[in-house]
């Protein structure tokens, strides 16, 4: 079963680590919010809808990062863009410790997402073309797990400090405790070269005097089906996850009154699941293909969340349905760093593949914000707020994916002349200029 990972040549050993490790640390930052949010609204007396936009802003600050990191990564490599990410969160995430109001935790916040947002967009570029294509799926895939791991660390790290500390302290350690792996990520970083078929296809611009290839390239006609396409599998991917995770610690305390101490413990047998999600999704979006494996995950989700949210029992029930929901709402990620490094060429796929993903990020972050303002407002219990807007989300997964090609097993070092953006020429309205040296731009 893991023979493709001793398989692996030494680079791609340790760009695989350097990158778990990055996703882990992504993951704790990201989720570790989740767990305080029954606490910061006790202490600053903030409603839901405050609660969901200090969950919101990060998301679709990150989505701005992300789209930022993937055009710089195309430009400077996707290394050197990565440990820029992760060093910028890592000490957003610090300062969101020393919050003292709202207004101050939202601007720490924000400046955080941009981080975290851009290492998705490198990491993911760079591991897609460092692992060879027989075995991209199983180890972007495994990569991904590491958002488990990461949950898995804030669940623990919340019952801990919960259980030993007065609340108005432990919030402000889990986010101080929750930057320090982040250093050890850096140094994992140090000494990883730059994917060859990156290198490679650059020096090939370069020889014909293109130097960058302008971000907007995305939009041409010629790319435009695959960016929004690719951006709506995202939404819907993100969105169902954001709806169900960034409530549920709330859902768990306030509708199932379980302490803020158990709900760590649920969470924890969540991430469980979703680990093991993660490494079933990656093994399938090899075996069975990309498209497959979204509308496998879609349909499990379809069953679980309204599984989670409506059906009675006691807590042996409940920690099962943690296992199968955490199994459905994350593992479904598993696929896409491999699938949209396959649908961009070289040249965009920084841009494209950064685009994509964060705007899914972005848009899919409003989707809590909406649960908590219907909840809030009393048209509809949290309970069916949660499920409601859940649910709804996986429709755009299965609209992306009846349009979208099978892309397993793609070789990214071959030379697709028609699908090369540096040969793209004609459009409706004219010419098309890409960005180089010498300050052309991308237009229709």
């Amino acid at each position: 079963m893991f023979t493709w990972f001793t398989s692996l040549e030494r680079t791609e050993r340790k760009t695989l680590y350097a990158c778990f490790g990055g996703w882990a640390v992504d993951a704790l930052d990201t989720q570790l919010y989740s767990f305080l949010v029954p606490t910061l609204i006790a202490a600053w007396s903030m409603s839901n809808a405050q609660a969901g936009l200090l969950g919101t802003s990060a998301l679709i600050s990150s989505a701005v990062g992300g789209w930022a990191a993937g055009i710089l990564s195309d430009r400077i490599g996707r290394v050197r863009v990565m440990t820029l990410a992760i060093a910028w969160f890592a000490v957003f995430t610090v300062l969101s410790g020393f919050a003292n109001s709202f207004e101050e935790l939202l601007v720490a916040r924000i400046l955080s997402g941009i981080g975290f947002g851009g290492e998705w967009a490198a990491g993911s570029v760079l591991m897609g073309e460092v692992i060879r294509a027989q075995y991209r799926g199983k180890a972007v895939g495994t990569v991904q797990s590491a958002y488990a791991v990461g949950y898995a660390f804030a669940a623990l790290l919340s019952s801990l400090l919960f259980a030993t500390l007065p609340d108005t302290q432990a919030w402000r350690w889990m986010f101080w405790l929750g930057a320090l792996p982040a250093v050890f990520i850096l140094l994992a970083l140090r000494g990883i070269p730059e994917p060859k078929v990156f290198l490679v296809a650059r020096a090939a611009r370069a020889k014909a005097g293109q130097t960058h290839v302008s971000p907007l390239t995305i939009f041409h006609p010629r790319y435009l089906r695959t960016t929004v396409l690719t951006s709506l599998l995202a939404l819907g991917v993100q969105a169902g996850g954001f709806s169900m995770g960034i409530w549920l610690p709330t859902f768990l305390k306030t509708v199932r009154e379980i302490s803020t101490v158990a709900v760590g413990y649920h969470m924890f047998v969540l991430t469980i699941g979703s680990f093991v999600g993660y490494i079933v999704a990656a093994y399938l979006s090899d075996a069975i293909g990309r498209r497959g494996n979204f509308l496998l995950f879609a349909l499990l989700n379809w069953i679980f969340i309204p599984a989670y949210l409506y059906v009675p029992g006691g807590m042996a029930i409940l920690f099962g349905l943690d296992f199968v929901l955490g199994f459905a709402i994350l593992g479904i990620y598993a696929a896409l760093g491999p699938y949209f490094t396959e649908l961009f060429p070289n040249a965009i796929r920084g841009s494209g593949q950064g685009f994509s993903y964060n705007f899914g990020r972005a848009a899919g972050a409003f989707f809590p914000t909406v649960v908590g303002l219907i909840s809030g407002s009393g048209h509809l219990p949290l309970r069916d707020a949660m499920a409601l807007i859940a649910v709804s989300a996986y429709f755009f997964v299965l609209f992306a994916i009846a349009l979208l090609p099978e892309t397993n097993g793609r070789d990214l070092s071959e030379t697709d002349e028609a699908s090369d953006p540096t040969n793209a020429s004609e459009t409706a309205g004219g010419t098309l200029r890409l960005a180089t040296g010498s300050g052309s731009h991308a237009g229709g």
